[in-house]
């Protein structure tokens, strides 16, 4: 049997992607890509799928069904490549605290077989530019959340990847920390024509998304520029939007 064709070039590309956990089907035919230097939002309630389709994207487990690409790599039969064109900060944090944030980001450039003499100059120069260089020799553990933030992303941009998937980033961040973070996911993917997907839940961190992915009970609602999506449901804004196609969200009982 011949190999199936490589989807047309993208950075990402995610293919009629399916993923059951016994009776329950997390993601449903599941479709999106991402081109270089494009910022695409995902946008859905908790449980919508998001969570589940960054586990997929990351290696950590394989779709039931579909396929997912990056750089024209495929997960399932080149995963060596495709990972190794992802850059990752994930919901839950992931430094080690009683390291210093060198040693951290060493670690890293490490598992990905960088040259120390490489990796060193990456981290001072991905430090200088989150504003973080003279913190190189703190403890993790010393940041706030915000900064701890910025490590995570000096991090995941060390090996140069094409594809940033940001996984609810802000999680736990105050508003002045996460509108800063956005700022600087927004410069570095026009700088740097790295392809952004940003899973949130939250509306008013996707207005200046280049594509809105909406994600409801493992099925994409749309996929739309922001102007477009409000278009189409007549709404006047992308919270009044997104409560139109997955309804308000549930009170706690």
């Amino acid at each position: 049997m011949n190999n199936p064709k490589s989807l047309p070039a993208s950075a990402l590309a995610v293919e009629n992607v399916v993923k059951s956990y016994g009776p329950i089907k997390a993601l449903n035919g599941v479709s999106l890509r991402g081109a270089a230097g494009e910022f695409i939002a995902l946008l859905g309630p908790n449980g919508a799928g998001k969570s589940t389709l960054f586990q997929l994207l990351s290696g950590l487990f394989t779709p039931d069904a579909g396929r997912i690409e990056v750089m024209g790599h495929d997960m399932s039969r080149d995963p060596v490549p495709a990972l190794a064109g992802l850059g990752i900060v994930f919901q839950q944090p992931t430094l080690d605290l009683e390291l210093s944030i060198t040693m951290n980001l060493m670690f890293h450039a490490g598992l990905h077989g960088m040259p120390r003499a490489v990796a060193k100059e990456r981290i001072a120069s991905e430090l200088a530019r989150l504003g973080l260089a003279d913190r190189a020799n703190h403890k993790a553990g010393d940041l706030s959340g915000g900064n701890r933030r910025r490590v995570e992303l000096a991090r995941a941009l060390l090996h140069q990847p094409h594809v940033l998937l940001m996984d609810e980033p802000t999680v736990g961040l105050d508003p002045a920390s996460r509108v800063e973070l956005l700022r600087l996911i927004h410069t570095l993917r026009r700088e740097r024509s790295v392809a952004v997907l940003w899973a949130t839940h939250l509306c008013e961190e996707v207005a200046y998304a280049d594509r809105i992915v909406v994600l409801h009970k493992g099925k994409v609602l749309r996929d739309a520029k922001p102007e477009v999506l409000m278009a189409s449901t007549g709404a006047a804004s992308i919270e009044q939007a997104f409560l139109s196609l997955t309804g308000p969200p549930a009170k706690a009982a």
